[in-house]
């Protein structure tokens, strides 16, 4: 049986401040679990192009691991709008509900999910499948928690509620990491690699189980009930949404103006500063690779609450466009940093023996740059010379044609390491960089 819904006038200062902050809590917690689900699989796509993907090239497989995994963010606005709409119609509660069980059934599905090496390219069907049906979820689900938390906010405080669902995408993929790091650290390799890595997967159908108990306790927001009684809502929101002056230009100016850079930021400061150090870096003890994100995440996540507070005093726009500023200023050296930080054999040899390519379009070509970026080295690729065939140059060394063991051979003697020692790396300074990518994450 439902609870009734109260209008803050009717609370007093105590019942309101307890059923704001039963709001935030049961909003945010679901939400933090509905990201690990998210995450969990790009937490170890680097680890799945060799189970769910053909065999033979391991830079296609983790393209098409990682291109897997972008699905979910591409159907996401997709799932906003879906779930969005229903939200309007029966109301947030039911449709947290709703979201939250798709996202749960979906990624305990892809745990119990046969290999390619057992139902060949059916695998890599379902997964993507499965993908899709997170990113629906997710999309519902984040767009709502903020909205229900914002109509359940007092005056002058609407960034400081939200910025706790802000920190719940950064809270999953922490969540995620540390699961995976007790996993690694409780199991072989080889008994992970068999069937240690469902177990995250496996674990959400529990979360799932908290979530629904959390959420079965929140009431429908005030202003929705006061907004569905009086007739308010909006009989074509898309309509009105996009294409009705002067929201619309509102809307349109968001979404390209600062969504697209905030989506940037984020993704960038947080997944791609891990594949870089496991592939770009070549660090593939990736336990530490998880902790070293992991680090910097729990330093980070508290500045969410900070600019949401701030945002507050000297509004969203200016902290917004800040972070995207900085970040755009300062990816490239903070990028470089990290290079020297966690890999300076590879820092050194970049700039003692840069590799370059030369030859035109061809097997041999395509074999060549398949091997380094195998490898995770960069390169650069130039026309050929005059009627020269492919040429790779390391430095001073150059070789003419593609021979795997020659260019191995050169590589090594020019000082590239197969993988970043991990004896070797600057952890203060590689948490901090990596801290700092956080901290525009928290920004935007």
């Amino acid at each position: 049986m439902s609870t009734p819904v109260f209008s803050a006038s009717e609370l007093t200062k105590d019942e309101l401040q307890a059923k704001q902050r039963l709001v935030i809590v049961a909003s945010s917690l679901g939400t933090v679990f509905e990201w690990y689900d998210f995450y969990i699989y790009g937490s170890l796509a680097v680890f799945f192009a060799g189970l769910f993907f053909p065999p033979g090239n391991p830079v296609t497989a983790l393209l098409t691991s990682l291109l897997t995994f972008g699905v979910g963010f591409v159907v996401r606005p997709f799932g906003a709008l879906f779930f969005g709409r229903i939200g309007d119609l029966v109301g947030r509660k039911y449709t947290f509900l709703i979201t939250i069980t798709v996202m749960g059934l979906s990624t305990a599905l892809i745990g119990v999910l046969p290999t390619f090496s057992t139902i060949g390219w059916v695998a890599p069907i379902i997964l993507f499948l499965l993908r899709v049906t997170q990113g629906l979820a997710l999309g519902g689900e984040y767009g709502g928690a903020a909205t229900y938390v914002a109509e359940h906010a007092t005056q002058g405080k609407r960034g400081l509620y939200t910025s706790w669902i802000q920190t719940t995408a950064t809270l999953g993929l922490f969540l995620s990491l540390a699961v995976i790091v007790i996993c690694r650290h409780s199991l072989s390799a080889d008994d992970f690699k068999s069937w240690g890595w469902r177990i995250p997967f496996l674990l959400s159908v529990v979360l799932l189980g908290i979530s629904i108990y959390i959420r079965l306790k929140l009431q429908e927001s005030p202003l929705f009930m006061e907004m569905k009684a009086q007739g308010k809502g909006s009989r074509a929101p898309l309509r009105d949404s996009f294409l009705k002056l002067p929201n619309a230009k509102y809307v349109w100016l968001a979404l390209f103006g600062a969504t697209a850079g905030q989506g940037v930021v984020w993704y960038t400061g947080q997944f791609h500063a891990l594949f870089f150090l496991q592939n770009a870096l070549s660090l593939k003890d990736y336990t530490t690779a998880y902790e070293l994100i992991g680090i910097s995440l729990l330093i980070g996540t508290p500045f969410f609450i900070f600019f949401g507070w701030l945002s507050d005093r000297i509004g969203r726009k200016g902290i917004i466009m800040a972070g995207c500023l900085l970040a755009a200023l300062t990816y490239f050296p903070l990028f470089h940093q990290l290079t020297k930080c966690v890999n300076p054999a590879l820092n050194d040899a970049l700039k003692k023996a840069p590799i370059v390519v030369s030859g035109a379009d061809g097997p041999d070509l395509d074999k060549v740059k398949a091997d380094l970026n195998s490898r995770g080295y960069s390169f650069a690729v130039k026309p050929p010379e005059g009627g020269s065939g492919l040429r790779v140059s390391i430095g001073s060394t150059q070789l003419q044609g593609y021979d795997a063991k020659a260019l191995g051979t050169a590589l090594v003697a020019a000082g590239y390491p197969k993988t970043a020692d991990p004896a070797k790396i600057n952890f203060p300074g590689t948490i901090l960089t990596l801290f700092i990518l956080v901290l525009y994450v928290t920004m935007v």
